[in-house]
């Protein structure tokens, strides 16, 4: 599978977040990891529906948006509405059979559906969903805060991830050129990369040591 590298704006210098967009489109990116915390779910506030709506407005690349909130039901139509290509949910904070019908509805709106599960999670809790899920994204931190160090734990799990499913897993976490070999050759092709991307003094060489590490 070819391996894509998503630059998670949560480390992104947000006053000038249009540039910093451009930065890593024009530096090879394939899509932008957008992570929505509510102060409750994870320890942090981030981002809302407006901020998803002008970042649709200056970049053309796939929208992968984070919900790392409580009752993620209840905003997924906001986010949708302002540009996201897709919605992707914590497994700790919707049950398998709203998950399936918010799904439904996500695909009817031509919007990709993905399933996230945090270190201390067993795969157990998302087999219910992975018939429906676009993609699974595999956190490699207790989620909360961006530059925290790699969870190597996480690595028999997505092992066991590519076992059972087909379709994209990502993983999202202190993601640099150190650990990327060993998601990838664990069966990860999506890597979602924050503070060694964005504090990279070369953007795209940066991105090509992610995306070409064996």
């Amino acid at each position: 599978m070819r391996i894509k590298i998503a630059p998670s704006i949560l480390s992104a210098d947000f006053s000038c977040l249009d540039r910093e967009i451009k930065k890593v489109e024009a530096a090879g990116a394939d899509m932008l990891h957008i992570d929505v915390m509510d102060g409750h779910f994870v320890p942090n506030i981030t981002i809302g529906p407006a901020v998803v709506k002008h970042i649709r407005k200056v970049s053309r690349l796939p929208l992968d948006v984070h919900l790392m909130i409580e009752n993620p039901q209840d905003f997924i139509k906001d986010f949708v509405a302002a540009g996201s290509d897709m919605i992707t949910m914590h497994i700790e904070t919707i049950s398998v059979p709203a998950f399936k019908l918010q799904a439904r509805r996500l695909k009817k709106e031509k919007v990709l559906v993905g399933v996230s599960l945090n270190p201390a999670t067993p795969l157990s809790r998302i087999k219910g969903v992975l018939s429906v899920a676009d993609l699974v994204l595999v956190m490699s931190v207790n989620p909360g805060f961006s530059g925290q160090e790699f969870i190597p734990s996480v690595l028999p799990k997505i092992r066991e991830l590519r076992s059972i499913f087909d379709g994209d897993i990502s993983v999202d976490g202190g993601v640099s050129d150190k650990v990327a070999a060993k998601l990838i050759n664990s069966g990860a092709n999506i890597l979602a990369s924050g503070s060694y991307i964005f504090g990279a003094k070369d953007t795209k060489l940066a991105i090509e040591r992610i995306r070409n590490a064996r």
